[in-house]
């Protein structure tokens, strides 16, 4: 029964929202060049919850033929309109439109959202919360910094394998912040200069500057971040660590950053992070990968204990980055012999500590790599990756599924009012959330 109403509300949905495409909503002017783009409604949307309403220019009528013009009447009969009836709709429950509206995809949402008021303020809404709390999570978004728009953001959705453009209010201006973690449908920004941090929602701009951290570190840092539950509502946390082995926590609950301890004396310093990786995030641990001596680091963020795995990275590997998948470890890089250089997948052994390859990149695709001097980047490491690759004579997109075993090229990133295609300069994975508040 609910899945009848469900597909009877949907329909509805959908005929109401074609209401948005007719020229008869006017909509701030966002960016010429994806005036076609569902996601381009947000920042609109989230501003104002009503648009006003234009008349709009009415092209001449077309003639029709007279078969036309008689096709579908009857003798004696008068033009009759599809109308939804108010008696049946008004009684319509409350929540299971909720329960549907939760489900739409995300940048579909973006186009309901600014049909009403009602809609509109969904975002606000408890019970709206916990019914997207029940949508299984979809495959995450890319949220990436390009090499020549450090201030644009772009996001791809891979589900519609669509590149999104929004421009970024929130962060200071010629200021440059480098998305480094994300959870919940949160990303964590860190400024280049690493003064400060940001946490944003990049769907919704619910943002939000931390405050200033007790310990000045210009080193190279690495940065993690968990949730306190299953959802921002509890709050999430926050880490940084250095390669002398000093660190932060920060509490959303709290508001603060706190040193909770020290590192214990089996962790060799300095650190040698790996900084091609982010961390990795499983329940309440992160991971950082670490050279010299190759393996990795874990920090617990409820326990506060550190850990040290002394793992030797493959043979003949670089730029290896940390990925995960269903509480599994996984390592991707480039595996160079000779001339020739190929991406492959391990996955770490709980028994042995060892490494275990589990894929790599087709050969046809790996033709393309012969004799170069190839660099990878992994912009997300949440079961589904996406990996820069680029050198003087090309600059490649890919996304690998890790359930899947799937390898799909990524269409080129370029930005609005762009000639060409652009280097994508560092990146994290994000899992989209319509109700996550920094």
């Amino acid at each position: 029964m609910l899945s009848l109403c469900v597909c009877v509300l949907i329909s509805f949905v959908n005929s109401v929202g074609s209401l948005v495409d007719t020229p008869r909503w006017c909509f701030p002017n966002i960016d010429d060049s994806s005036a076609d783009d569902y996601y381009s409604l947000v920042m609109a949307a989230g501003k104002s919850g009503s648009c006003k309403m234009l008349e709009s220019f009415k092209p001449p009528p077309s003639k029709k033929s007279r078969k036309e013009r008689n096709r579908g009447k009857l003798p004696g009969s008068t033009p009759t309109h599809e109308v939804m009836e108010q008696v049946i709709w008004k009684e319509f429950p409350e929540d299971l439109f909720e329960a549907v509206i939760a489900r739409l995809p995300i940048a579909t949402f973006f186009r309901f959202r600014s049909v009403c008021r009602k809609w509109n303020s969904l975002l606000d809404s408890q019970s709206f919360s916990q019914h997207c709390a029940e949508v299984p999570q979809a495959n995450p978004w890319f949220y990436t910094i390009t090499h020549e728009n450090m201030n644009v953001g772009a996001m791809y959705d891979p589900s519609f394998r669509k590149w999104h453009h929004p421009t970024i209010t929130f962060l200071p201006a010629k200021m440059i912040a480098l998305p480094v973690a994300s959870a919940g449908g949160l990303v964590c920004f860190l400024d280049i200069g690493h003064r400060n941090f940001y946490v944003c929602n990049p769907l919704t701009q619910s943002f939000k500057e931390l405050p200033a951290r007790s310990v000045k570190v210009w080193s190279r840092v690495a940065v993690g971040m968990t949730l306190n539950g299953y959802s921002t509502v509890r709050g999430y946390k926050i880490l940084w660590v250095g390669c002398d082995g000093e660190y932060e926590v920060y509490d959303s609950v709290k508001n603060l950053w706190s040193r909770p301890g020290n590192m214990p004396p089996n962790i060799k310093l300095p650190l040698s992070l790996n900084f091609r990786s982010q961390a990795v995030s499983i329940d309440s641990t992160l991971y950082f990968m670490r050279s010299d001596p190759e393996g990795i680091v874990s920090y617990n963020m409820v326990t506060g204990v550190w850990k040290q795995f002394i793992i030797p990275a493959p043979l003949h590997l670089s730029d290896h980055t940390l990925a995960e998948c269903e509480g599994r470890i996984m390592l991707v890089g480039l595996l160079t012999k000779n001339a020739a250089t190929c991406v492959c997948i391990w996955e770490l052994q709980k028994m042995t500590l060892l490494w275990k390859e589990v894929d790599r990149m087709p050969n046809i695709w790996c033709l393309e790599f012969y004799g170069k001097h190839v660099r990878m980047t992994c912009l997300g490491n949440k079961g589904l990756l996406m990996l820069s690759l680029r050198s003087r004579q090309m600059n490649r997109l890919v996304t690998y599924n890790v359930m899947s075993r799937e390898w799909l090229k990524v269409p080129g990133c370029v930005v609005p009012r762009g000639r060409k295609r652009q280097w994508i300069a560092c990146g994290t994975a994000f899992h989209p959330c319509l109700t996550a508040t920094a």
